[in-house]
């Protein structure tokens, strides 16, 4: 479990040195994300990016639609630093440290964007909540999460060799497969308020490694980043070694064309505000 003061401190700062290799990781959802966001943004209006992390979705919606205003929250301050220089120029582009579980915008809201930006509540109920209330009331949701980590062989390569693949939970439990669950997803959308929620499956090629040696290369972003971060960090020093060892024969198997490459599923989930009364 990841905590706010985490994704505001060492969590954030982390992922601020590993933006370009994250951005990188999804690069094969993006499109299909932005697409059905494009497909529900007004031409005018306000829409927001919850935990926009640098801003590349932010960005990508700002320039397709630049007489909508579109703003980019995120925790880590340094995240948005990036952000920012990223997308100096675009007039009707902002970014803002702040917390998406506690908006509070001047207008009300016309579309809410997330690049697996909320699987980390803490109570997930309140804080889609309280994001559609700060909507008009025919506000809509459109955000991306993973779906089955059994489908992510890149979260599980630390496993023991043999063990069943992990499958999704259904129960909640904030962290980057808290939505894998389709019917728990749309429980926690219904409670809050959200209608006509729809899942639409999006498979993809993860890339986690490239460059030169393109295993050292995923050997250094999953150090950082992921459920093998979590996992080296807390091993005892002495088997440490043997986990890299296990990594970068993981990692060296899924080596084509001078990438690390994984095959990924997610969900791209989308919504309509319901009656806020």
């Amino acid at each position: 479990m990841t905590s706010n003061l985490e994704w505001a401190g060492r969590v954030g700062d982390v992922w601020a040195r590993e933006w370009q290799r994250t951005d990188r990781s999804f690069a094969g959802l993006t499109p299909h994300l932005i697409g059905a966001a494009l497909a529900l943004a007004p031409e005018k209006g306000k829409a927001i990016d919850l935990g926009c992390g640098a801003g590349e979705t932010t960005i990508a919606l700002a320039s397709a639609r630049p007489k909508l205003e579109v703003a980019g929250v995120d925790l880590s301050a340094d995240l948005i630093t990036i952000a920012r220089w990223r997308g100096a120029g675009h007039a009707n582009l902002t970014f803002r440290v702040g917390d998406t579980a506690a908006l509070k915008p001047a207008s009300a809201v016309d579309l809410f964007l997330s690049r697996h930006g909320v699987m980390f509540f803490d109570d997930p109920v309140a804080a889609l909540s309280a994001i559609r209330r700060a909507g008009t009331p025919d506000a809509r949701l459109v955000f991306s999460c993973f779906r089955d980590p059994g489908l992510n062989p890149w979260s599980h390569l630390l496993d023991d060799p043999g063990a069943p693949a992990p499958a999704a939970s259904p129960v909640y439990a904030p962290g980057p497969f808290g939505f894998a669950d389709r019917d728990l997803t749309a429980g926690i959308l219904t409670r809050a308020g959200w209608v006509d929620a729809e899942a639409v499956p999006v498979d993809y090629t993860y890339i986690a490694g490239a460059g030169d040696n393109p295993v050292d290369d995923a050997r250094l972003f999953f150090s950082h980043i992921g459920p093998a971060a979590r996992a080296l960090a807390d091993v005892a020093p002495d088997q440490r070694a043997v986990l890299f060892d296990r990594l970068d024969t993981a990692l060296a198997a899924h080596e084509s064309e001078g990438q690390i490459k994984f095959p990924a599923a997610a969900w791209i989930w989308t919504a309509r505000a319901g009656d806020t009364a």
